[in-house]
């Protein structure tokens, strides 16, 4: 069997583009102290692009540069970090467990330490919009990563969350909700993403809203796994939001569900409080197959920055406005440049359907999208733990939604943009 090399493996970059574990715990856990520079720079996903901010003159040593040749410089500068030499991150496939054929130096290096116990594996999130299972991957990782609102259909993309343990690493598909009907090419998109990641998983999780009456969930089932599958993954159902019914309720659904759905156990849950998240750990182990992790410890997605700081600026826009213009929308970072002595600067753009549509995201004088800006820098701040500069500009690209190369473009093939 040929062995892969470290490098092969695994790309440790100078900058950083994933997310140490310690940073921006979700606001039920006790926030630590901030994770410090040095360490936040060493450990970072296997497939960033970053490149060295040191690779260009500093600011106080342009000052000696003729304006020809700065003007050379920064064009140069901004042309490292157009899209055109961002790469692609697949998410459609799990990656081979290859670590298993590391030498003890090469797994020494990457700290990894595992015993023949060590369990690891994926776990699909599936169920209708709302039904919280963004909530939920968020209190598994004890960090908020996937946006949550008050909005059915909040979550767009495949959000990969990894929730290590000493001896066990799963990682968590945190899928959009299964539509009952697509009304345009993004949704059959989504859905189509939905069924990719129930192909991958060793076991699967369908989270149904305690307060709704029950019914089957075949549906779920057959949009979300489909029948393509030669068996069936082991199958949790998850009875969520269970702090908002009577405990006597809670018990006539759980037995109803037991009798009427083809799965293996059904848990209740309070994903928003927390309760319950042990159990469905717990369930969750005993069905991981014995093997190394996937990824480094330290990491809790393989997402880069940029896209959670598209997705912190469209959970701002669903917050703030209404009806049709959340959905209408399309959040991108155009360009996001680290600078050490200056706060970092982030360009976004939101793009919407209609001219009618940006009029409303502007507000009069400017107002709407000004207080929208202000909301989403705060929390790209905490996210990132430190200052930045946010530029957000509103433009129309009418029928996004139904167009198939920008949709792929932005994400939703499956593949997402890394830098």
């Amino acid at each position: 069997m040929e062995r892969l090399s470290l490098q092969q493996l695994y790309t440790l970059p100078t900058t950083t583009s994933t997310l140490p574990i310690q940073q921006f715990l979700f606001p039920l856990f006790t926030a630590p102290t901030p994770f410090p520079t040095e360490l936040h720079s060493q450990r970072c996903c296997r497939t960033t692009m970053h490149r060295p901010f040191e690779a260009f003159p500093k600011r106080q040593d342009r000052a000696c540069i003729s304006k020809q040749t700065q003007a050379e410089v920064e064009a140069e500068e901004e042309a490292s970090y157009s899209d055109d030499d961002l790469s692609f991150l697949s998410l459609s496939e799990k990656p081979d467990r290859n670590m298993a054929l590391l030498d003890d130096y090469e797994a020494d290096e990457l700290d990894l330490d595992f015993g023949p116990n060590h369990r690891s594996g994926y776990v699909a999130l599936l169920g209708k919009p709302n039904v919280g299972k963004s909530t939920l991957a968020n209190q598994m990782i004890g960090q908020k990563l996937s946006i949550v609102t008050d909005k059915p259909q909040t979550t767009r993309h495949r959000i990969l969350c990894i929730c290590s343990g000493s001896d066990y690493q799963m990682v968590l598909y945190d899928t959009p909700g299964v539509l009952q009907k697509e009304m345009h090419k993004l949704d059959s998109m989504m859905m189509k993403n939905v069924r990719s990641a129930a192909v991958n998983a060793d076991c699967v999780l369908v989270l149904v809203d305690a307060c709704k009456a029950p019914e089957k969930i075949d549906e779920v089932l057959e949009d979300g796994i489909g029948g393509d599958l030669e068996e069936k993954p082991p199958t949790l159902l998850i009875l969520n939001k269970k702090d908002l019914i009577k405990p006597g309720e809670v018990a006539k659904k759980l037995e109803w569900y037991e009798k009427f759905t083809d799965v293996d156990e059904v848990i209740p849950v309070s994903a928003k409080y927390g309760h319950g998240v042990e159990d469905v750990r717990d369930w969750i182990l005993s069905k991981l197959p014995n093997g190394p992790a996937y990824y480094p410890k330290d990491i809790v997605s393989e997402h880069p920055e940029r896209f959670f700081v598209a997705e912190i600026v469209r959970e701002k826009i669903f917050m703030q406005y209404r009806n049709e213009i959340p959905y209408a929308c399309q959040v991108n970072v155009v360009s996001y440049k680290t600078r050490p002595t200056a706060k970092d600067f982030i360009q976004v753009e939101i793009l919407v359907e209609k001219n009618s549509q940006k009029i409303i995201v502007i507000g009069r004088e400017g107002k709407a999208l000004k207080l929208l800006a202000t909301a989403a820098r705060l929390d790209i701040e905490d996210f990132l733990q430190k200052k930045v500069y946010l530029e957000i500009e509103v433009k129309v690209k009418e029928n996004w939604r139904q167009d198939e190369g920008l949709l792929n473009h932005y994400g939703y093939g499956g593949q997402i943009r890394v830098i």
